[in-house]
């Protein structure tokens, strides 16, 4: 438990659910950027093995999952300062949900980007 009875620990613990939610939000970026790869490979050249394609729609999956995961970490480490915070350091009226809605709708989407890939919709 804090006791600065300071509000920028509140402001310092969201900047680091923000910092996950970046780092989610590349990963998830690179990891559909990876995926669509197989497809411009297979436009550049039809004849190519499908199994080759698949590595990369795979390696894409891999790191979309890692956005889901990198982002569920953000959301449960939030949580846990959150729990740990006086109420003398969070302002009155503050809304301390949108931090966790960001992050629960970036794993969400993680994760269906992550499905859609591996089962080829």
């Amino acid at each position: 438990m804090s006791d600065l009875n300071d509000p920028r620990v509140l402001m310092a613990a969201e900047r680091t659910a923000l910092a996950w939610l970046r780092t989610a939000l590349t990963l998830l970026a690179f990891g559909v950027a990876m995926e669509r790869f197989a497809l411009f490979l297979h436009m550049l050249k039809p004849d190519l093995d499908p199994a080759r394609l698949r590595e990369s729609v795979w390696a894409g999956a891999l790191m979309m999952a890692l956005a889901a995961l990198t982002a569920i970490g953000g959301l449960l480490q939030y949580r846990a300062v959150l729990k740990s915070l006086r109420p003398a350091e969070i302002p009155a009226g503050y809304q301390l949900r949108w931090p966790q809605i960001l992050l629960v709708l970036i794993t969400l989407t993680a994760a269906a980007l992550t499905v859609r890939a591996v089962i080829g919709i």
